[in-house]
């Protein structure tokens, strides 16, 4: 009943004019940049972290929830148009959706992929609410070593599963934790990596790093890439809406990839990819129709569509419930309540509980527009694949240098803002991760205060890491975490050779 109660609350601040008002613009926001090839969600976020540096956390947050799952939409639409995903979690999409756009059944692909996301965006949505509280229970009886751990699963997951080596992923979590040190040390006053600039001493600003990386590094690449052969545009031909046979082969890939998505999305180490190819693999094994798969089968869009928007909301349960990011976006989000002097956890549910159920009451709102937005502005979406990339990326860069200024007037802060949007193209074209710099920036500070304090309780004794239960399982899952990808890639290597 409480649950219940917090929900109505939450619903009470949602439904405010002002906060009305921020959900739409994040959804449309996030739609059309998701439309976008290459710019997904976290790039939004990032982009539009500086520009809101002034306004009131609670909308800023609506915003960027309404920014995450418009973008997750926004992604399956050049994916069913163009056969190019607006971020990766999108790319099971284009398996069958592209086929059906080609064979002129366009309209019906992108009308499945809409509902699906608000089926499985609504149905998720409630799984976090009644979820949330639970995990925040647990969470409550964490001591300093249990959150130390805590964080290592998180850097151990997050730098093993984003890109496909986890040498290059602990480089990226390396780089983010050395930036970290960056600044005066809480415990001693001691300045630390300043190098004598005064404007270092505060540490590295989450949002100069995230811009840098995320926006001008991307622009950087793409203009690297400028001279690939572009993908031909399918025009949406026919009736935008489904027969009856298609909602009959829709409803169950649905439901089924909701199941797949949102506890995926609400593991440490699990993100939007995972759910929405296992959703297709499924949606393949379990159809009626096996010889329309690789032709265009409206169960392979479904199903890894509502996979895709499920997962988006359980990424949001470690997010808000222990301050663990599982994907870029959510590390984007974590900056933004860290902008405003606001720690994920489970004491932001007992110290802004509107803030908070607000935030998820907003999902629900931010679900409804996104179905009533998209299914008519199709026409709206298309035309902004024709914007030519030039033009696109020079706003980019024009756009999150000026946000950089307003949030920090500064020649230093800018200087970083180029040299991060240099390392962020070289991280993209050395295939770095770049999710773990960023938070190995944010939760790196964290993790030492937190080890700090476990070593000051226990006189400086170590052993304390392991004397609590929760603390040495939580290392045991890290260690067992770092190691599982190295020892699959040495048996593969050796059955390799055995054969």
């Amino acid at each position: 009943m409480d649950t219940f109660a917090a929900l109505a609350h939450g619903m009470a601040v949602a439904v405010q004019p002002m906060n009305l008002l921020y959900a739409l613009i994040g959804v449309f926001l996030g739609t059309a940049v998701g439309v976008l090839p290459g710019i997904g969600p976290a790039l939004t976020v990032a982009l539009l972290l500086p520009v809101t540096y002034k306004l009131d956390p609670g909308g800023s947050l609506i915003m960027f929830a309404g920014i995450y799952y418009g973008g997750m939409y926004g992604g399956s639409t050049t994916a069913i148009l163009i056969n190019t995903p607006g971020e990766s979690a999108s790319m099971a999409t284009a398996l069958e959706g592209n086929k059906m756009a080609k064979a002129g059944r366009g309209g019906p692909a992108l009308a499945t992929s809409a509902i699906g996301s608000f089926v499985a965006g609504t149905i998720a949505t409630i799984g976090l609410a009644f979820l949330a509280p639970w995990l925040v229970d647990f969470a409550v009886r964490f001591g300093p070593e249990d959150y130390f751990a805590l964080m290592c699963v998180a850097f151990v997951t997050v730098s093993a599963t984003f890109g496909d080596s986890p040498v290059r992923g602990l480089t990226s979590l390396f780089v983010g934790l050395t930036l970290g040190l960056v600044g005066i040390d809480k415990l001693t006053g001691q300045a630390r990596l300043a190098f004598g600039v005064p404007e270092l001493l505060d540490g590295v600003e989450v949002t100069t790093l995230a811009v840098g990386l995320f926006a001008v590094g991307e622009a950087l690449y793409v203009a690297s890439r400028r001279h690939h052969t572009e993908e031909k545009l399918e025009p949406v031909r026919g009736s935008l809406w489904m027969t009856r046979e298609d909602w009959k082969r829709s409803w169950k890939p649905w439901l089924r990839g909701t199941m797949f998505g949102f506890p995926i999305g609400a593991l440490p180490a699990g993100g939007a990819e995972i759910p929405t190819f296992l959703s297709y693999s499924t949606e393949k094994r379990l159809t009626k129709y096996p010889e329309e798969f690789g032709k265009g089968a409206i169960e392979g869009v479904a199903g890894p569509e509502a996979a895709n928007n499920a997962s988006a909301a359980g990424t949001l349960v470690p997010l808000l419930t222990l301050g663990l990011p599982t994907s870029a976006t959510a590390a984007m989000m974590l900056a933004g309540f860290q902008q405003y002097g606001l720690n994920p956890g489970p004491l932001l549910f007992a110290e802004r509980p509107d803030l908070v159920w607000g935030l998820i009451a907003s999902l629900f709102i931010a679900n409804m527009m996104l179905l009533v937005l998209n299914l008519p502005l199709v026409g709206l979406w298309v035309r902004l694949l024709a914007i030519p990339q030039p033009w696109l990326y020079a706003g980019i860069l024009v756009f999150a240098t000026m946000g950089t200024i307003a949030a920090k007037p500064s020649v230093v802060e800018l200087s970083m803002l180029a040299g991060f949007g240099v390392l962020g193209f070289l991280m993209r074209r050395f295939d770095f991760p770049i999710a773990p710099v960023v938070v190995g920036l944010i939760l790196g500070p964290i993790a030492e205060s937190q080890l700090r304090r476990a070593l000051a309780i226990s006189l400086g004794d170590p052993m304390t890491l392991l004397q609590s239960p929760i603390s040495a399982t939580l290392l045991g899952v890290a260690l067992i975490a770092l190691l599982a990808p190295f020892v699959l890639k040495g048996l593969g290597r050796f059955k390799a050779n055995e054969d």
